[in-house]
């Protein structure tokens, strides 16, 4: 779930740009220090937004910048459990496909992708079924639930969220199109009787 929230944070201000300590200057500092980390609290910072109040500043004994603290906005990404969400095929592997959503990717266990048996087509890069010939491969929108979350705070890309794609409901975008199609069909075909 992406969201807007009200953080406070201390930026060190190089001795070079003391002259110029204003919203702006201490955004980009925000955004270098801040972007793309992860955090337990609220999730990973996608960007920040909005500065709207910067402290006095300290000077720390042998540090040459000056230490301002800051209040913004950002934005931030923050997956719950059981949240449904949309993503896209990022990649496909032999145990299943990691799933982008949002700035981090969930792992779609392929015991989690359907109830059918797919096999891994490494040639294709793609999980397909010989039930149903129905493929998952790098691009598909997948609309999946999370059911596991581990944030690793000090090496975002090794923090594990996990999907589940077997629900109605759930799916491949297309195999959920299909779905809708024939239940429209039955439906029709119900009325006519």
């Amino acid at each position: 779930m992406y969201k807007r929230v009200r953080l406070r944070d201390t930026v060190e201000v190089p001795p070079r740009h003391l002259a110029d300590v204003s919203p702006g200057m201490v955004k980009k500092l925000l955004q270098d220090k801040l972007e793309g980390r992860m955090d337990e609290d609220v999730g990973s910072v996608v960007s920040v937004i909005e500065v709207h109040d910067i402290g006095d500043g300290a000077v720390l004994p042998n540090e040459p910048g000056v230490y301002y603290e800051a209040e913004f906005d950002a934005l931030t990404f923050d997956p719950q459990m059981q949240e449904v969400v949309d993503g896209e095929v990022v990649e496909v592997v032999n145990f299943g496909a990691f799933v982008g959503i949002g700035p981090v990717d969930g792992l779609l266990h392929v015991s989690q992708i359907s109830d059918e048996y797919l096999a891994y087509d490494e040639e294709n890069q793609q999980l397909a079924s010989r039930e149903s010939n129905r493929t998952l491969g790098t691009g598909d929108a997948v609309r999946a639930r999370i059911v596991t979350k581990s944030i690793d705070e000090r090496n975002p890309r090794d923090s594990k969220i996990g999907l589940t794609a077997k629900q109605v409901g759930l799916g491949k975008h297309g195999w959920l199109q299909e779905e809708r199609e024939k239940r429209e069909a039955s439906t029709a075909e119900a009325g006519e009787s």
